[in-house]
C-alpha cells in the first residue's frame, strides 16, 4: 500500500514537472541569498516553481554539499557551475575539485581577483594569470572547466587596451575562459555585444542582469545593488545581447538579480526572455 502511494506521488510530481514550462535560462542562486538564509528547502521549491532547471551555486547555506545536491535533485535542478575563491584556486585546488564534483557541476567560477583599494594593477593581473592557468590545468585534467567572472575593474586602461584584454591574451584558453557578467561590462562603460564579438568562444557562461537607466558608470567593481532591474527595463540591451551571445558561443545563461526585489523581478525577467524572438 505504501509503495502504491509513493509511486503515485512520484508520478504526480513528474506530471507537474512536465506541465510546467522550463525557464529558457538558468538562475544564479545568489539572487535569493536572503531567502535561502531563512528557508533553504522552501526557497529551492520556489526556484523550481519559477521553471528553473539549471543553476549556478553560491554556497550551501549551512547544508552539507551532499544534502544540498539531494535538494537540487529533488527539485529537478542541475548545478552547472559553482563558485571558488581566488585563495582556494591558489592553494587548495583539491578542495575546489571535490566541491564541484559533489554538486555535479562542470564549471568552477572565480568572481574576484584580490587587489588593493579600487585600483587594479598589472601585478594583480599577473598573479591571477599564474593562479588561473595553474588551477585551470589541474581542474581540466579532472573534467572541470574554470571561468573567470568579470567585475568591472578589469576594464581600467592598460597599455593600448584594458586589463581585460591583457587577461584574455595571457590566460590559456584551453583551460581558462570567462563568464560574462553583462552588468559589469556595461558598468565601466563598455558594450557587452562588442566584447562578445571581439572574443568569440571565450565567454562560455553569462550572467544576465539589467541596469537602471541613469546609474553612474563605475570601474571599481562596486555599485548599488538596487540598480538591478527586471531584464528589458534597463540600459544593458538584453535583446541584442542574447542574439549575439548565442552566435559567440555562450553555453549557459543565468539570471542574477542582486536587488531586494529579486523574488518579484526574476519571474518578470523570465517572461521577458520568453518573449524574445
Amino acid at each position: 500500500m505504501k509503495l502504491s502511494f509513493l509511486l503515485a506521488g512520484l508520478l504526480l510530481n513528474s506530471l507537474v514537472s512536465l506541465a510546467q514550462k522550463p525557464a529558457p535560462v538558468g538562475i544564479q542562486l545568489y539572487s535569493f541569498r536572503n531567502q535561502f538564509a531563512k528557508d533553504v528547502p522552501g526557497t529551492m521549491a520556489k526556484v523550481k516553481q519559477m521553471g528553473f532547471r539549471e543553476a549556478e551555486i553560491a554556497g550551501t547555506y549551512g547544508m552539507s554539499l551532499g544534502d544540498f545536491r539531494k535538494l537540487l535533485d529533488l527539485n529537478g535542478i542541475k548545478a552547472i557551475s559553482t563558485g571558488a575563491s581566488f585563495e582556494d584556486l591558489d592553494s587548495n585546488v583539491p578542495k575546489v575539485l571535490a566541491e564541484a564534483k559533489a554538486l555535479g557541476a562542470k564549471y568552477v567560477v572565480c568572481t574576484w581577483i584580490p587587489h588593493a583599494g579600487d585600483q587594479f594593477m598589472v601585478h594583480d593581473a599577473d598573479r591571477a594569470i599564474d593562479v588561473f592557468n595553474t588551477a585551470g590545468k589541474l581542474l581540466a585534467e579532472n573534467g572541470i572547466a574554470l571561468c573567470y567572472h568579470n567585475h568591472g575593474y578589469e576594464f581600467q586602461t592598460y597599455q593600448d587596451g584594458t586589463f581585460f584584454d591583457y587577461l584574455a591574451d595571457n590566460l590559456d584558453r584551453k583551460v581558462v575562459n570567462f563568464e560574462m557578467d553583462v552588468f559589469w561590462v556595461k558598468s565601466p562603460g563598455y558594450d557587452p555585444v562588442a566584447l562578445l564579438q571581439k572574443y568569440p568562444k571565450r565567454f562560455v557562461l553569462m550572467h544576465l542582469k539589467d541596469r537602471k537607466p541613469g546609474t553612474p558608470d563605475s570601474q571599481t567593481g562596486h555599485s548599488d545593488i538596487e540598480s538591478n532591474v527586471t531584464l528589458g527595463q534597463g540600459d544593458v540591451g538584453i535583446a541584442a545581447l542574447m542574439k549575439q551571445a548565442k552566435k559567440s558561443g555562450v553555453k549557459h545563461f543565468f539570471i542574477e538579480d542582486e536587488s531586494s526585489r529579486s523574488m518579484e523581478q526574476v519571474p518578470q525577467s523570465v517572461a521577458f526572455l520568453e518573449g524574445l524572438k
